[in-house]
């Protein structure tokens, strides 16, 4: 009976993270892609200063400052500025040789 309460909690758990929405990169040609401008003038608003932007892999990833001064590097969807869990979310993944 233990098993099966635990098989059946671990089963609820990991059906509740993979229904979560995950934000990615953009698969579109970047034609479709939002201008840098719009994105720098959306962080702006927020107190936020831009000092570079990279293009990765259907992102832009942005080095930037707080009002404090304090780093907010981050990743966006280069076609609809959603943010993404991880700052580095437009690298390459790294393969790795066996």
């Amino acid at each position: 009976m233990l098993r099966f309460f635990v098989f059946v909690s671990c089963a609820a758990l990991f059906a509740g993270t993979s229904m979560a929405a995950t934000v990615a990169c953009s698969t579109s040609p970047a034609a479709k892609f939002k201008p840098q401008a719009e994105l720098i003038a959306m962080l702006k608003t927020k107190g936020i200063t831009v000092s570079k932007i990279k293009v990765e892999g259907g992102c832009y990833e942005t080095y930037a400052k707080d009002e404090k001064g304090k780093k907010v590097n981050a990743a966006y969807n280069a076609e609809t500025f959603e943010m993404l869990d991880n700052a580095e979310g437009g690298e390459a993944p790294v393969v790795k040789k066996k």
